[in-house]
């Protein structure tokens, strides 16, 4: 059997790289904020907005809570990391600590889960595209023929085995962090529309209703942070350098979204905020850094934008394949998933369903005229964020339970990650009971997108459970490396 991808469970940027594995990056840390944040203007350009018009000016509290429970969440996992050798990421430890059909039933969420992250995000690449064409050719050209040929393009590269490397997301990352650093000094030095206020943290701005909805969009910014485990045969002193660079990236990018979403609030006014996000959601951020910094930025921002998410969209679509590839020569897919190219040694046809997929949805909602950017996103990435949810609060369980059998676990480990498991699920708790605020639809539609992820995970424990009684030697590898 061919060993699972490097990172089953690690976030949408995964990626298979040589370089990667070989350690080609350096710190630990420095690789987990590449993999974490390959797309921070694709999260701040192209989600902010959304978190900002359905939560008001507390959507900037939004990216801070989520990086206090992600770094709570992390006190057990690289405790657990540390105790297994660093091999393996949610998938495994899930197994690890509540079996291997609870395993398979997040193996099989978690390919529906990113693969619903990455096809909604067609929609947001569709209208930036669109966007970035008119404003530099004057032409209007529908935005899924900007989406279909990005899936292409991405389908194309992934058969060819074409990887994006960790140095190209680093090199993208450092640009993006920059151009946003830029938008930040703007504000701050003019001083905002109406002054600088920090009215976006205060308790009526957190408890406003709309936070709640917006609180997928907050996690989902963080997906992959916990990367930082899968290097630590590279790391020297693991057991320090590897909590530190978890800390530092769940610090890094709480800190710099809630900065950036803040800054944008200032520029556009507190009381004005949340209804101009509303308005022009996809030309926020260029608006704002046109007003404060001048064209030439904002140019320079939609180039990296347009870049930045087409190599987001790969790392997915290599990462979801790969995974697809895995699952199915464990028996937990349909087998002709796992079928390599004779040439390229890829996931081919994973990778053509995969593609298939996107089309057939990005088709679908073309021929319904519905809004790529209102509903596309937000629609189809409903259930992939309460799934990578649900995943984080399923691992979290696991971690307890694993580090509960192990003598000398301190208690102070146990006790932050029992505090994390509760907060993922008052989170989620949460996330689910006002998720209307967060896609705009009525009930049925709402309880349907909320109902696909408990069934999705059922799914894959029945797959499990169909494996230990027909083909056992199949489900005695479910959650293993090897």
């Amino acid at each position: 059997m061919d060993s699972a991808p490097p990172t089953p469970l690690a976030g949408p940027a995964a990626s298979d790289d040589p370089g990667l594995k070989a350690g080609a990056i350096g710190a630990p840390g420095i690789t987990a904020l590449v993999v974490a944040a390959a797309a921070p203007l694709t999260v701040m350009t192209g989600i902010a907005p959304l978190a900002i018009s359905i939560g008001g000016i507390g959507a900037p509290a939004g990216y801070l809570g989520a990086a206090v429970v992600l770094a709570l969440f992390a006190v057990g996992f690289t405790t657990m990391t540390r105790l297994t050798g660093g091999s393996g990421a949610f998938y495994s430890y899930i197994t690890l600590g509540l079996g291997r059909s609870a395993g398979a039933g997040a193996g099989i969420l978690a390919v529906v889960s990113y693969n619903a992250l990455q096809i909604g995000v067609y929609g947001l690449l569709g209208t930036q595209f669109q966007a970035a064409f008119a404003r530099f050719t004057g032409a209007d050209l529908p935005w899924w023929l900007f989406a279909g040929a990005a899936v292409l393009i991405v389908w194309a590269l992934g058969r060819r085995g074409v990887d994006v490397s960790a140095r190209l997301l680093g090199v993208l990352l450092v640009a993006e962090t920059l151009i946003l650093v830029v938008l930040v000094a703007g504000v701050l030095l003019r001083g905002g529309r109406d002054g600088l206020h920090l009215t976006s943290f205060t308790p009526s701005a957190i408890t406003a209703p709309g936070m709640a909805g917006i609180l997928g969009f907050c996690f989902a910014a963080f997906a992959g942070f916990e990367s930082t485990a899968l290097y630590r045969r590279e790391a020297r002193d693991p057991d320090r350098s590897i909590p530190r660079a978890t800390y530092a990236a769940v610090a890094f990018l709480g800190l710099f979204y809630a900065l950036v979403v803040w800054v944008v609030v200032q520029a556009l006014g507190e009381a004005g905020a949340p209804a101009a996000a509303g308005v022009d959601p996809v030309n926020l951020f260029f608006t704002v850094m046109d007003a404060y910094v001048g064209t030439w930025a904002s140019d320079l921002m939609y180039v990296l934008v347009l870049t930045s998410v087409l190599a987001s969209q790969m790392a997915f679509h290599n990462a979801i394949t790969r995974y697809s590839y895995s699952l199915a020569q464990d028996g937990l897919l349909p087998s002709a998933l796992a079928h390599a190219h004779p040439r390229y040694g890829s996931p081919s046809r994973a990778g053509a369903v995969q593609s298939l997929l996107a089309v057939a949805v990005v088709g679908a909602f073309a021929v319904a005229q519905a809004d790529p950017y209102l509903q596309l996103v937000l629609l189809v990435n409903t259930p992939g964020a309460i799934g990578v949810l649900l995943l984080q609060l399923i691992t979290s369980v696991a971690v307890v339970v694993y580090l509960r059998r192990q003598s000398g676990t301190r208690p102070g480990v146990l006790l932050a990650a029992g505090a994390a498991t509760v907060l993922l699920v008052v989170v989620l708790y949460y996330l689910i009971r006002n998720v209307a605020y967060l896609t705009g639809a009525e009930t049925s539609t709402n309880e349907v997108l909320v109902a696909i992820v408990p069934a999705v995970f059922a799914a894959g424990v029945l797959a499990a459970r169909y494996l230990r009684a027909r083909r056992p030697e199949q489900y005695a590898r479910i959650g293993s490396e090897s």
